[in-house]
């Protein structure tokens, strides 16, 4: 059994957009939120705008949690644990360097990314994406008392909706 990966990614909507990521990932191209894993020592905040920094180029301010999903490859059955922020835009450096694995940033509708589905990365991304358009936020106090998460991921794992 592999460990499960503890990452965090941001819902940004802007003029009635959200901004993901073509990226590829096993050689196939596909949308995803911005987002990635936490590094040692590092707050799921920091982690958050940290990697949609290096991942689309745009600077954002960590909002709410729209919720905790837990994944499992079907395949692999790699366990994934994301945490979901709401984020709000600030602005875009245009010309700064992205992530290797990333193509570009795109801006899309909800009704266009449904519309896209079979190129997201994982379900999450339009299961969180609909939480996050219901208006669902969880309470400032889902991670009190499990941080650091990398060692509380049982307390974290018994928090996360499976997708």
């Amino acid at each position: 059994m592999f460990p499960t990966d503890l990452t965090v990614s941001a819902i940004v909507q802007k003029d009635g957009q959200f901004l993901l990521v073509d990226e590829y990932v096993g050689g196939r191209l596909v949308l995803n939120q911005p987002g990635g894993h936490i590094e040692s020592g590092e707050s799921p905040e920091n982690a958050l705008v940290r990697e949609v920094l290096e991942e689309t180029g745009c600077t954002v301010a960590c909002g709410d949690v729209v919720g905790v999903y837990l994944w499992i490859h079907p395949q692999s059955r790699q366990q994934f644990l994301c945490i979901v922020f709401a984020a709000e835009f600030l602005c875009c450096d245009e010309n700064r360097q992205l992530d290797d694995s990333v193509v570009g940033r795109i801006w899309l509708t909800a009704t266009e990314i449904e519309k896209r589905r079979q190129r997201l990365r994982t379900p999450v991304v339009l299961r969180c994406i609909r939480d996050y358009v219901s208006g669902r936020r969880l309470s400032d106090t889902v991670l009190t008392g499990i941080l650091p998460l990398q060692n509380n991921v049982d307390a974290v794992l018994a928090r996360a909706d499976l997708v």
